[in-house]
């Protein structure tokens, strides 16, 4: 799951050239521990040992940080089974191996009974429903008062430039802005419990930076190599959009409580 978000995801051409560019990175999107903490604050009354769903996990730092801030059970899944070894052999490292459950599962067929879980998390991956029918979806997984916290490519400012509107009709046609998303979680049977934009360092410290120091080494190994120069070449242009354009759009953690 996380490996096909928008961020660095969509890209066109060779698929080993893609895993190349995103093996062994720290995340797999945007993302920080400071912005997970601060989401996980917004849970004003889960019970003392929650039962946690992380969908689209990645190589899970983000699993790791709520396995920090909580001492319930996590089930983290996603589709990519080298994601999932790598949250196992970190998860041993922390000492939270115990509290991580991980299974190669898809969030479009999720094998688990309704009101199973007290948080269903989910950073840089509902892109793959869409927001709207991800909360759908997932709101019959969770018990009584249960939240969603999730993580979405939103328009954070009216009006955007033409280039970066367009550069994203093509990446990710679905994208929208802050306030249609924060309508839909009403519309979903939610209440809204916050929501922030995370910051630039999200963006660029687990992610963006070594993906460029990579494209960097790829380039001389792959020259001549017109259909992986083209899907580095993507993979470039997107981090020049998000140079450019960062004011008009970037990740928004919407943070939300079932509503029975």
């Amino acid at each position: 799951m996380k490996k096909h978000r928008p961020v660095a995801g969509n890209l066109k051409g060779n698929m080993d050239i893609f895993f190349e560019i995103h093996n062994d990175l720290p995340r797999e999107g945007p993302g920080d521990g400071d912005s997970t903490r601060r989401a996980f604050s917004l849970l004003r009354d889960l019970p003392p040992n929650p039962k946690i769903l992380d969908i689209g996990c990645g190589p899970g730092m983000q699993t790791l940080d709520l396995a920090r801030l909580s001492p319930g059970m996590i089930t983290a899944v996603d589709t990519h089974q080298p994601f999932l070894d790598e949250l196992r052999r970190r998860a041993k490292g922390y000492g939270v191996s115990d509290r991580i459950i991980t299974a190669r599962e898809s969030m479009f067929a999720l094998p688990y009974q309704e009101h199973s879980f007290n948080l269903v998390w989910s950073e840089g991956a509902i892109y793959n429903m869409g927001f709207e029918k991800g909360l759908l979806a997932w709101r019959p997984l969770l018990k009584p008062g249960g939240y969603v916290a999730v993580t979405e490519l939103s328009w954070i400012k009216n009006n955007p430039p033409e280039e970066v509107i367009n550069y994203w009709k093509l990446e990710y046609p679905g994208m929208r802005s802050m306030q249609d998303n924060l309508a839909s979680i009403t519309a979903t049977g939610y209440h809204e419990s916050g929501h922030f934009v995370l910051p630039g360092n999200s963006w660029w410290d687990d992610y963006y930076n070594p993906i460029e120091r990579r494209l960097s080494v790829l380039r001389n190994k792959y020259n001549g190599d017109s259909e992986a120069l083209h899907t580095l070449d993507a993979a470039q242009k997107e981090l020049e959009m998000y140079r450019k354009y960062s004011n008009w759009y970037g990740y928004v953690f919407y943070v939300m409580q079932k509503v029975d």
